[in-house]
């Protein structure tokens, strides 16, 4: 199991919301937790349809990247909480400032940046 920080980028099995079935697919990690439990956000390819999504592009990393050529959806409104043994690698680490931005639009949604389903 390794150590990730917040505003890594990983790649994990995840759901969006309720419905549809988990996805490996990269996430920003928001908040390491208690029992190496992460709070991350999914990474899509979509803005969200029904929440904030945030835009990132290859610009918003300090290092590595998406192998993505276009821009890429952080899905602030669908937090979710998997285990750090569940991480498949990391793809690398984004801009303290991008990382900001993310955390100031899950406290719009949800009250708080740590406060997750």
């Amino acid at each position: 199991m390794g150590r990730y920080a917040s505003g890594d980028v990983v790649l994990a099995s995840v759901r969006i919301g309720d419905g549809g079935e988990r996805k490996v697919r990269p996430v920003v990690v928001i908040t390491g937790g208690e029992r190496g439990r992460l709070l991350v956000c999914p990474v899509s390819s979509g803005p969200s349809s029904d929440g904030i999504s945030i835009p990132i592009s290859l610009n918003d990393f300090a290092i590595g990247g998406l192998d993505l050529f276009t821009e890429s959806y952080v899905l602030a409104a669908h937090p979710v909480t998997i285990r750090a043994g569940d991480v498949a690698g990391k793809k690398g680490s984004l801009l303290p400032g991008t990382l900001a931005v993310i955390r100031e639009a899950m406290t719009r949604v949800h009250g708080t940046a740590g406060r997750h389903r």
